[in-house]
């Protein structure tokens, strides 16, 4: 079965990034309906799949990554409208029978994300 999971790394500590808040969102249309929101654990990643079964669909999703809220709680001088603070990551699941993993690492001046296995 497939399933989408996801894990963020602060690459500019030089370890995971441990409780930095994440929604999940389903782009219907114009619209979006909010799935879930959960925290990273110790390791940087959430407990479980975000989604799996047959909640684990087809479609156009967002990730949105807290990222400005976790850069500042951990000790990160930001100024008062940071550069990122909310990272949304639009993609699209086309085989819902596959696993996606969408990482992201993270910096407080940069970002990137990949496909995973």
């Amino acid at each position: 079965m497939g399933r989408l999971t996801t894990h963020v790394l602060d690459t500019a500590a030089g370890r995971p990034a441990a409780g930095l808040v994440i929604e999940l969102l389903r782009r219907d249309g114009a619209g979006r309906t909010k799935l879930l929101q959960v925290a990273t654990n110790d390791d940087g990643r959430v407990d479980a799949p975000l989604l799996e079964g047959a909640e684990f669909a087809a479609g156009r999703y967002e990730l949105v990554f807290h990222a400005g809220a976790y850069l500042r709680a951990s000790g990160v001088a930001l100024s008062e409208v940071p550069f990122l603070d909310e990272i949304v990551i639009a993609f699209g699941i086309d085989s819902p029978e596959q696993h996606y993993h969408v990482p992201l690492l993270l910096s407080p001046y940069g970002y990137s994300t990949y496909r995973g296995s």
